[in-house]
Protein backbone atom coordinates (compact mmCIF):
# COMPACT_ATOMS: atom_id res chain seq x y z
CA UNK A 1 0.00 0.00 0.00
CA UNK A 2 3.03 2.86 0.98
CA UNK A 3 4.39 1.74 -2.45
CA UNK A 4 1.56 2.35 -4.28
CA UNK A 5 0.69 5.46 -2.71
CA UNK A 6 4.43 6.82 -2.55
CA UNK A 7 4.62 6.20 -6.76
CA UNK A 8 0.76 7.46 -7.26
CA UNK A 9 1.59 10.84 -5.32
CA UNK A 10 5.08 10.96 -7.21
CA UNK A 11 3.45 10.06 -10.81
CA UNK A 12 1.40 13.75 -10.18
CA UNK A 13 5.05 15.41 -9.04
CA UNK A 14 8.35 15.21 -7.34
CA UNK A 15 8.37 15.48 -4.08
CA UNK A 16 11.28 15.76 -0.59
CA UNK A 17 10.38 13.10 2.20
CA UNK A 18 9.22 15.69 4.27
CA UNK A 19 6.08 16.88 2.21
CA UNK A 20 5.64 13.34 0.84
CA UNK A 21 4.79 12.49 4.37
CA UNK A 22 1.91 15.24 4.28
CA UNK A 23 0.92 14.00 0.78
CA UNK A 24 0.30 10.45 2.27
CA UNK A 25 -1.58 11.68 4.93
CA UNK A 26 -3.61 13.70 3.09
CA UNK A 27 -4.22 10.60 0.54
CA UNK A 28 -4.92 8.09 2.84
CA UNK A 29 -6.98 10.03 5.11
CA UNK A 30 -5.70 8.94 8.59
CA UNK A 31 -6.11 5.74 7.72
CA UNK A 32 -2.97 4.98 8.92
CA UNK A 33 0.18 6.98 10.24
CA UNK A 34 3.31 7.05 8.32
CA UNK A 35 6.04 7.61 10.50
CA UNK A 36 9.72 8.57 8.85
CA UNK A 37 10.53 5.26 10.56
CA UNK A 38 8.55 3.49 7.54
CA UNK A 39 8.99 5.82 4.51
CA UNK A 40 12.50 6.06 4.32
CA UNK A 41 12.92 2.09 4.03
CA UNK A 42 10.30 2.29 1.96
CA UNK A 43 11.94 5.49 -0.55
CA UNK A 44 15.13 3.10 -0.02
CA UNK A 45 13.57 0.12 -1.11
CA UNK A 46 12.07 1.80 -4.34
CA UNK A 47 15.34 4.14 -4.98
CA UNK A 48 17.19 0.26 -5.09
CA UNK A 49 14.57 -1.16 -7.30
CA UNK A 50 14.48 1.23 -9.96
CA UNK A 51 11.37 2.65 -9.27
CA UNK A 52 12.22 6.45 -7.69
CA UNK A 53 14.97 8.49 -8.71
CA UNK A 54 16.61 11.30 -5.91
CA UNK A 55 18.05 14.53 -6.79
CA UNK A 56 20.42 15.88 -4.36
CA UNK A 57 20.30 19.33 -3.17
CA UNK A 58 22.83 21.86 -3.48
CA UNK A 59 24.26 22.30 0.26
CA UNK A 60 24.40 25.75 0.13
CA UNK A 61 20.95 25.96 -1.33
CA UNK A 62 18.20 27.42 1.69
CA UNK A 63 15.92 25.29 3.42
CA UNK A 64 12.50 25.06 2.93
CA UNK A 65 9.93 27.38 4.46
CA UNK A 66 7.53 25.03 5.75
CA UNK A 67 11.14 23.06 7.09
CA UNK A 68 10.55 21.44 10.72
CA UNK A 69 12.70 22.83 13.32
CA UNK A 70 16.40 21.52 14.06
CA UNK A 71 16.13 20.86 10.31
CA UNK A 72 20.11 20.38 9.24
CA UNK A 73 21.62 22.82 6.58
CA UNK A 74 22.22 20.09 4.28
CA UNK A 75 18.62 20.23 2.41
CA UNK A 76 16.24 18.14 1.16
CA UNK A 77 16.65 14.77 -0.99
CA UNK A 78 13.92 15.37 -3.54
CA UNK A 79 12.27 12.17 -5.06
CA UNK A 80 11.00 11.26 -8.74
CA UNK A 81 9.44 8.38 -10.51
CA UNK A 82 11.57 6.53 -13.16
CA UNK A 83 10.17 5.11 -15.90
CA UNK A 84 10.39 1.63 -14.38
CA UNK A 85 7.79 3.19 -11.82
CA UNK A 86 5.56 4.38 -13.99
CA UNK A 87 5.52 0.78 -15.21
CA UNK A 88 4.72 -0.41 -11.53
CA UNK A 89 2.00 2.26 -10.60
CA UNK A 90 -0.10 1.53 -13.93
CA UNK A 91 0.00 -2.34 -12.96
CA UNK A 92 -0.70 -1.46 -9.37
CA UNK A 93 -3.69 0.65 -10.14
CA UNK A 94 -5.13 -1.55 -12.86
CA UNK A 95 -5.17 -4.58 -10.48
CA UNK A 96 -8.54 -5.40 -9.44
CA UNK A 97 -8.45 -8.62 -7.36
CA UNK A 98 -9.43 -8.66 -3.42
CA UNK A 99 -6.33 -6.71 -2.53
CA UNK A 100 -7.60 -3.88 -4.41
CA UNK A 101 -10.44 -3.91 -2.25
CA UNK A 102 -10.28 -5.02 1.53
CA UNK A 103 -10.30 -3.15 4.22
CA UNK A 104 -6.29 -3.06 4.88
CA UNK A 105 -6.32 0.47 2.76
CA UNK A 106 -5.54 -0.69 -0.26
CA UNK A 107 -9.04 0.41 -1.02
CA UNK A 108 -8.60 4.05 -0.32
CA UNK A 109 -5.66 4.11 -2.10
CA UNK A 110 -7.37 2.90 -5.47
CA UNK A 111 -10.01 5.68 -4.99
CA UNK A 112 -7.25 8.59 -4.30
CA UNK A 113 -6.02 7.59 -7.98
CA UNK A 114 -9.05 6.69 -9.90
CA UNK A 115 -8.16 9.40 -12.04
CA UNK A 116 -5.27 7.57 -13.43
CA UNK A 117 -7.55 4.08 -13.82
CA UNK A 118 -9.64 3.11 -16.39
CA UNK A 119 -13.16 2.91 -16.23
CA UNK A 120 -13.85 -0.44 -16.49
CA UNK A 121 -11.10 -1.17 -13.76
CA UNK A 122 -12.95 1.31 -11.86
CA UNK A 123 -16.36 -0.08 -11.83
CA UNK A 124 -14.79 -3.69 -11.12
CA UNK A 125 -12.95 -2.64 -8.42
CA UNK A 126 -16.24 -0.69 -6.67
CA UNK A 127 -18.42 -3.67 -7.02
CA UNK A 128 -16.05 -5.64 -5.37
CA UNK A 129 -15.79 -3.35 -2.41
CA UNK A 130 -19.78 -3.10 -2.28
CA UNK A 131 -19.42 -7.18 -2.34
CA UNK A 132 -16.76 -7.25 0.30
CA UNK A 133 -18.77 -4.64 2.63
CA UNK A 134 -22.43 -6.17 1.98
CA UNK A 135 -20.52 -9.94 3.13
CA UNK A 136 -19.56 -7.94 6.15
CA UNK A 137 -22.85 -6.26 6.51
CA UNK A 138 -24.73 -10.10 6.56
CA UNK A 139 -22.24 -11.63 8.95
CA UNK A 140 -22.83 -8.67 11.32
CA UNK A 141 -26.44 -9.04 11.13
CA UNK A 142 -26.56 -12.75 11.98
CA UNK A 143 -23.86 -11.84 14.50
CA UNK A 144 -26.42 -9.31 16.27
CA UNK A 145 -29.67 -11.55 15.67
CA UNK A 146 -28.34 -14.79 17.73
CA UNK A 147 -26.21 -12.50 20.25
CA UNK A 148 -29.10 -9.68 20.57
CA UNK A 149 -30.48 -11.61 24.09
CA UNK A 150 -27.15 -11.89 25.72
CA UNK A 151 -25.99 -8.18 24.91
CA UNK A 152 -26.48 -5.68 27.19
CA UNK A 153 -27.51 -1.85 25.82
CA UNK A 154 -24.10 -0.30 25.23
CA UNK A 155 -22.41 -3.31 23.62
CA UNK A 156 -26.20 -3.95 21.55
CA UNK A 157 -25.83 0.18 20.16
CA UNK A 158 -22.28 0.02 19.60
CA UNK A 159 -23.31 -3.44 17.41
CA UNK A 160 -26.05 -1.26 15.71
CA UNK A 161 -23.66 1.65 15.06
CA UNK A 162 -21.24 -0.45 13.27
CA UNK A 163 -23.94 -2.19 11.44
CA UNK A 164 -25.35 1.65 10.28
CA UNK A 165 -21.90 2.34 9.04
CA UNK A 166 -21.69 -0.78 7.07
CA UNK A 167 -25.23 0.28 5.69
CA UNK A 168 -24.15 3.71 4.81
CA UNK A 169 -20.64 2.62 3.21
CA UNK A 170 -22.82 -0.06 0.71
CA UNK A 171 -25.38 3.33 -0.28
CA UNK A 172 -22.22 5.25 -0.57
CA UNK A 173 -20.46 2.49 -2.98
CA UNK A 174 -24.10 1.73 -5.27
CA UNK A 175 -23.90 5.75 -5.84
CA UNK A 176 -20.20 5.44 -6.94
CA UNK A 177 -21.24 2.38 -9.42
CA UNK A 178 -24.41 4.48 -10.87
CA UNK A 179 -22.57 7.21 -11.29
CA UNK A 180 -19.69 5.09 -13.23
CA UNK A 181 -22.45 3.34 -15.57
CA UNK A 182 -24.25 6.26 -16.39
CA UNK A 183 -20.38 8.30 -17.12
CA UNK A 184 -19.86 5.10 -19.07
CA UNK A 185 -23.06 4.62 -20.93
CA UNK A 186 -22.62 8.78 -21.59
CA UNK A 187 -19.40 8.28 -23.35
CA UNK A 188 -20.52 5.68 -25.20
CA UNK A 189 -23.61 7.67 -26.86
CA UNK A 190 -20.70 10.98 -27.09
CA UNK A 191 -18.56 8.52 -28.75
CA UNK A 192 -16.15 9.67 -26.10
CA UNK A 193 -13.49 7.47 -23.79
CA UNK A 194 -14.51 7.76 -20.19
CA UNK A 195 -12.30 9.86 -18.20
CA UNK A 196 -8.81 8.01 -16.95
CA UNK A 197 -5.78 10.59 -17.11
CA UNK A 198 -2.34 8.96 -17.11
Amino acid sequence: MLEFAILGLLHQSPMHGYELRKQLFAVLGGLRSISYGSLYPALKRMHAAGLIATDEPDPRAPLPADAPALTGRRGKVVYTITAEGKERFHELVSQTGPEAYDDEGRFGVHLAFFRHTASDVRLRILEGRRRTVEQQRDGLRVSLSRTRERLDRYTLELQRHGLDSVDREVRWLSELIDRERADGEQADRDGTVPEENT
